[in-house]
């Protein structure tokens, strides 16, 4: 039988995926005035079974996070998210983790290793924000160009309004800043659940579908495997 999430378009998918996280964090979802438990204590001692008593207790700890920011502002998500992720999680190039060149691993394995790189971090801030509740078009994972490392690095971005100077989260410099002040990244594209943009000068052309990046399509299959 063909899956509802092979036929529905890829943001409609990952805005599904996010309350599947929200459920799968929290472990109920209200509704109507009454309580829907779903599978998360089952997951949580699968997880225990598996990979032990200090993995279950990262994933409790995230629930606990999650369901304590539930009521927050998107300020207070942002800066809740990205000094839980920045604490909790170290960095691990994807060659060592995986033993792939590169590889952009769920939520659910990031927190399982406690390791990751750059689009780890960005990634598994990306989907608890927005299980949060902050929406996905003010959210962009965006790739760029690190300067001072010479390197490809990829952050994530908060924007308020589509005029709004977009806020960056970043696992290397830890304080969330406006993209004016971090004049260390230089753009180079950015996607969501939405679209695909790329840069071009001094603003971003939107250019298709983030379908067309197979590394963020490979990881939704995943996602819906782990979730569903």
């Amino acid at each position: 039988m063909m899956s509802l999430l092979n036929i529905i378009p890829l943001y409609r998918q990952l805005r599904l995926l996010s309350l599947l996280l929200l459920i799968f964090i929290s472990g109920n979802l209200i509704s109507n005035d009454s309580e829907v438990t779903l599978y998360t204590k089952a997951k949580l001692l699968q997880i225990h079974k598996k990979y032990g008593k200090e993995v279950s207790k990262r994933f409790l700890l995230w629930k606990k996070v999650v369901e304590g920011a539930q009521n927050k502002t998107d300020m207070e998500k942002l800066n809740i998210v990205n000094n839980f992720f920045n604490t909790q999680i170290k960095w691990v190039a994807d060659e060592k983790l995986w033993k792939k060149k590169d590889y952009w691993a769920t939520p659910t394995e990031t927190l399982i290793k406690q390791a990751g790189d750059c689009e780890d971090f960005t990634i598994i801030k990306y989907f608890t924000l927005i299980a949060l509740g902050v929406p996905v078009e003010k959210l962009k994972l965006n790739y760029v160009k690190a300067i001072k490392i010479n390197q490809a690095h990829m952050v994530m971005t908060y924007s308020e309004t589509k005029r709004s100077i977009p806020l960056v989260l970043d696992n290397i410099n830890k304080k969330i800043l406006p993209a004016t002040k971090r004049k260390d990244l230089k753009p180079v594209y950015s996607f969501n659940g939405e679209g695909l943009w790329v840069q071009k000068k001094a603003s971003s052309k939107k250019t298709g579908s983030s379908s067309r990046i197979r590394l963020w399509v490979d990881l939704n299959n995943r996602m819906k495997k782990e979730l569903i």
